[in-house]
């Protein structure tokens, strides 16, 4: 699930809070770390969850209405087609991922099962609502189609599910914008004829990855007065106390990626933390690392200090 962009993030939060509390301990950071990116992954696994547990909430209004004293013609004979959207299904009968959920003892909603019917009911409430349920027959893509829709639209913005979120685990709000981007990808991909089948992300892709995220936080940290040194004269227009601090962790993670990851390209290096600093950082800080990045990638490489291979070298 963690793509090497979130693996960068975590460091990155990882390192501003190690530089924040001032902590000589290692080893402490390093668990906290890995346990934010484990809590991360309960976040992807909790909002699956909901989505589940909102056609729970919608079986029981079906029940509710079809046993109403004037009950209409509609509400006696209702339409099931937002129950039997094939999206709803896959993830039902999907064994990896409901194995995964019990693994990891996702269970809130059914404890906090107010924050789904209030997403039911905005769901219920909604013009695409409205417009998927005019018709009673459907086909996959249109029903893949809808829960893309009501996902961007009503469930990932949702400000009483921040709220939640926010009571539940503070550093949840930092994550969700990146799980719900993972989750709407898994949407995107999902297909009707392996959907069931396919297995639910791990966190991490592979081993290289798990062991990239604490390569990169501990070499950071180690190097970081050999780090600053590489900065020097490379921000004359800067006073030191003008640079955002997150800016300084993200140009620090950059040269220790050009100095001490050798398959890594420089390119790649500079793109992803141009759009962390966009996405984190103040509204010049882009401009600002990129100008750091490029004058020193050029030095390094005239200099032949790049220990690129392989991929690295592109």
């Amino acid at each position: 699930m963690l793509t090497r962009r979130h693996i960068r993030v975590k460091v990155m939060q990882s390192l501003y809070a190690f530089n924040q509390s001032q902590n000589d301990n290692l080893s402490v950071e390093e668990k906290f770390l890995q346990k934010s990116m484990r809590e991360m992954y309960d976040l992807f696994l909790l909002q699956l969850s909901l989505i589940i547990e909102i056609k729970v909430h919608a079986e029981n209004f079906l029940e509710i209405s079809q046993k109403k004293h004037l009950a209409t013609s509609e509400e006696k004979d209702p339409s099931r087609k937002f129950l039997d959207n094939k999206v709803f299904e896959i993830l039902e009968e999907n064994e990896s991922l409901q194995n995964t959920l019990e693994k990891h003892k996702i269970n809130q909603w059914k404890k906090d099962d107010e924050y789904v019917q209030i997403i039911w009911n905005e769901i219920k409430n909604s013009l695409a609502y409205e417009e998927y349920m005019s018709t009673r027959e459907s086909s996959f893509k249109e029903d893949k189609a809808f829960f893309i829709l009501i996902f961007k639209e009503i469930i990932a913005p949702n400000e009483k599910l921040y709220e939640y979120l926010e009571d539940k685990k503070l550093t949840w709000l930092d994550d969700l914008p990146l799980v719900n981007t993972a989750i709407l990808k898994m949407f995107q991909k999902l297909k009707e004829t392996s959907g069931k089948q396919k297995k639910v992300a791990s966190l991490f892709k592979n081993d290289e990855d798990k062991e990239f995220a604490l390569q990169l936080f501990r070499k950071t940290h180690i190097n970081d007065e050999d780090l600053s040194e590489e900065m020097l004269g490379k921000t004359p227009n800067w006073d030191k106390d003008r640079i955002a601090e997150v800016d300084m962790v993200l140009i620090k993670m950059a040269i220790c990626e050009f100095l001490h990851f050798s398959s890594i390209p420089v390119k790649v290096t500079i793109n992803e933390y141009l759009e962390i600093a966009k996405e984190y950082s103040t509204p010049k800080s882009s401009i600002f690392i990129n100008g750091v990045l490029d004058k020193l990638s050029k030095e390094y490489k005239e200099s032949k200090k790049l220990n690129k291979t392989g991929r690295g070298l592109m």
